[in-house]
């Protein structure tokens, strides 16, 4: 039978990282990648029975490709702090190891909830990731948001799934909002993107009408209408981003100097 390693890559997530890893009992090596928390995340994994190590992190990327070289294990699992493996995923993930015939890597459901809430609708309802895979045959490229493992090889899709909690309150809603908007943003202007006054003004309103109705968000109920608007307030927030840094590269460009 292959060996498996479940790697979760953490930052103060100590008040979820118990139950993440209570879930996980199915691997034969549960990994810990720290970024120094400084909270009792390290402490509360270790108890647990994680190997944990500390790693400075740069990137979403880069943490989860470090993390990959620290595994001897055949196959690898990646597993964020705020998501759980179901019983059905983990039964899943046995059979695939003792299957002769198995793929190189695998898609994985995520049900996501918002503020309590299972989002089925909304934009949400196909959410599918790759994170089980061959250790050997992946790699992340580098970037700074939704990084996405690319597998030399097949690739198959399981039933299972993982139970996404990604938001514990609308204060962490707005912290990770800013933070993603400005990465966003930065990679949009890294390949050329230019917002305009009548973009800015036109897009907010198209992504909600995009959630609420085309992705049929009114059938989460006012849930499902608060994402909608969020994903509003989101396409807001990155377009001004975008706009606020073409405008200094046009202001620096016409001062003859290259920006940074």
């Amino acid at each position: 039978m292959a060996s498996i390693a479940a790697i979760v890559t953490t930052l103060n997530e100590e008040e979820r990282i118990a139950e993440c890893l209570g879930r996980l009992g199915f691997a034969d090596e549960v990994l810990v990648v720290d970024s120094f928390s400084a909270d009792r995340t390290a402490e509360i994994a270790g108890k647990l029975g994680a190997r944990v190590l500390q790693h400075q992190y740069r990137s979403p990327a880069s943490q989860k490709n470090w993390a990959l070289e620290q595994t001897s294990c055949d196959w690898a699992l990646i597993v964020d702090a705020d998501e759980l493996v179901t019983d059905e995923l983990a039964a899943e993930i046995k059979q695939v190891l003792v299957d002769p015939g198995a793929r190189d890597g695998y898609r994985i459901t995520r049900r996501n909830f918002f503020l309590g809430h299972e989002i089925r609708y909304s934009g949400w309802q196909s959410d599918r990731v790759l994170r089980l895979f061959r250790r050997d045959r992946g790699t992340h490229p580098e970037r700074q948001i939704h990084e996405q493992i690319v597998v030399d090889g097949a690739v198959g899709d399981l039933t299972g799934a993982l139970l996404h909690y990604s938001y514990r309150s609308l204060d962490d809603y707005w912290r990770k909002l800013r933070r993603y908007a400005e990465w966003n943003a930065a990679e949009a202007r890294f390949r050329g993107a230019r917002v305009s006054p009548p973009y800015m003004m036109i897009h907010p309103g198209l992504r909600f009408l995009k959630a609420y109705l085309l992705q049929q968000g009114f059938r989460d109920g006012v849930p499902g209408l608060v994402v909608s608007l969020l994903t509003a307030v989101y396409a807001t927030a990155k377009d001004i981003r975008i706009w606020e840094q073409q405008s200094l590269a046009d202001r620096l460009s016409s001062d003859g100097r290259r920006p940074d």
